[in-house]
């Protein structure tokens, strides 16, 4: 990771690392690079101006971070289309269909309203590459060589008034197959980005559905609602009749599905079931799929039984899709709810998953739960740390002797039946500890056991 490229773009507390003139300076050194001859970026035309694409959540900064990020790239030559609210998988969509240069999210996805972010896509739809973003990095806080363009050099702002999540819903209207799913659907929306699609998707899928958590404050985002607190869409599934329920995040690139009777079903078991309705009607290549280092261990039991490989990347979609490019593999995702169907799309897309999942309960004519119940899962527990004093913190503790023996002491316990993953976030202050036993109970004694000494260090 960069000064400021994280995992997942630039992310913060806004106010903090990320602000108004930071956004300015990223937007003037996204079009220096846009408009000089650089081998590293593909243009979409190779005359005229640079076009850009800039998309956004519900956040309350959207507004500032925006407006910024434009000036910044038509005070440096590009050229300006605003989407307004619309999900990062349609920026992605759109900035290949309509021939722009660069796509620009700003939305820090699943997090709380207080942090956002910069996602880029080049002219292919694809996040920009490590090389990339470190150039972009080094101009953010090289103002000798930005642009300094006067006259009619400057580029100009339009505003999207609709056209373009139109173009994207029927895009998505486009992956369903015949038919139509016979059971009523709960739709939490997450008070973000989904809330400008999924109600037009949904009736264009001639669905009966009902939606939740669409009514975005600029405070309210992810809060109590979506795909990280997914407690009041159980609910509703056990005391209303609903065949099932999706759940998206913020800026709804991921989707996690709740059944009939209000269980999880999380991003692995999505991958699961999609993977092997995909191996059946020949769709899926190389009869493989890949998860990451914290998907649940069924997943290689699930594999072996079904006849197909799995792989794990690191967590974060870039480094599954680049196990995908890899493996030349078109499944991928996280436990998350973060899927790439790559045949599709180039990013995660919550309301793809949706619709994908939705297909196989048309054709397969089962419920979810039925759908799922032959597909393994060892008990896992995945806790959070919170850090309170940054990287410093967190090197201390992961870096520590104790810390080490204290692994190995709990590895002990389980005897060679599960695992023990320890990760810091790549977009919050955070060490994540996941473990996996044979029993639930165990799986919560041995991450406790580690969080205590994490706070005793």
């Amino acid at each position: 990771m960069g000064k400021y490229f994280g995992t997942d773009g630039i992310r913060g507390v806004v106010g903090e690392l990320l602000d108004a003139e930071l956004a300015f300076k990223v937007g003037q050194a996204a079009a220096t690079v846009l408009t000089h001859s650089d081998k590293r970026i593909k243009r979409a035309r190779t005359s005229g101006k640079p076009r850009v694409l800039i998309g956004r959540d519900t956040r309350i900064s959207c507004d500032m971070l925006v407006a910024a990020l434009a000036a910044g790239l038509c005070s440096a030559g590009a050229n300006v289309t605003l989407l307004g609210v619309l999900p990062t998988p349609a920026v992605a969509y759109l900035t290949i269909h309509s021939e722009a240069d660069m796509g620009i999210v700003i939305s820090a996805s699943h997090n709380t309203f207080e942090h956002n972010g910069i996602k880029m896509f080049g002219s292919d739809g694809y996040k920009l590459n490590d090389e990339l973003e470190a150039h972009i990095e080094k101009l953010i806080d090289d103002r000798e060589n930005i642009n300094k363009f006067t006259d009619s050099l400057i580029g100009r702002i339009k505003i999207d008034h609709g056209e373009r999540t139109n173009e994207y819903v029927n895009y998505l209207v486009n992956t369903a197959v015949g038919g139509r799913y016979a059971n009523r659907i709960a739709i939490d929306c997450a008070n973000g980005a989904a809330t400008e699609t999924a109600r037009l998707l949904f009736r264009k899928l001639n669905a009966e559905f009902e939606v939740m958590a669409d009514e975005p404050d600029g405070l309210n985002i992810n809060a109590d609602c979506g795909s990280m607190h997914l407690n009041y869409l159980k609910d509703m599934m056990r005391t209303e009749r609903f065949g099932i329920g999706l759940a998206f995040d913020g800026d709804a690139d991921r989707c996690l599905i709740v059944d009939e009777k209000g269980n999880t079903v999380d991003g692995d078991v999505m991958l699961a079931v999609l993977a092997r309705e995909m191996k059946k009607n020949g769709t899926l290549k190389n009869n493989a799929f890949i998860g990451t280092v914290v998907s649940n261990a069924g997943m290689e039991i699930f594999a072996r039984e079904n006849g197909l490989s799995f792989y794990r990347a690191d967590v974060g979609d870039r480094n599954v899709l680049e196990m995908m490019k890899k493996l030349d593999c078109n499944l991928g995702g996280e436990s998350s709810g973060h899927i790439i169907f790559s045949d599709y799309a180039t990013t995660g897309d919550g309301q793809l998953s949706a619709i994908m999942f939705l297909n196989i309960l048309i054709s397969s004519e089962k419920s979810v739960s039925e759908l799922i119940k032959d597909i393994p899962r060892l008990p896992q527990v995945m806790p959070s740390f919170k850090l309170t004093n940054g990287a410093e913190q967190r090197d201390y503790i992961l870096n520590h002797p104790l810390f080490a023996e204290e692994i190995k002491k709990q590895e002990k316990l389980l005897k060679g039946t599960g695992r023990i993953h320890i990760r810091p976030s790549g977009t919050e202050p955070i060490i994540r500890v996941l473990v996996e036993a044979k029993t639930l109970k165990l799986s919560s004694t041995i991450a406790n056991n580690i969080l205590d000494l994490m706070e005793e260090l």
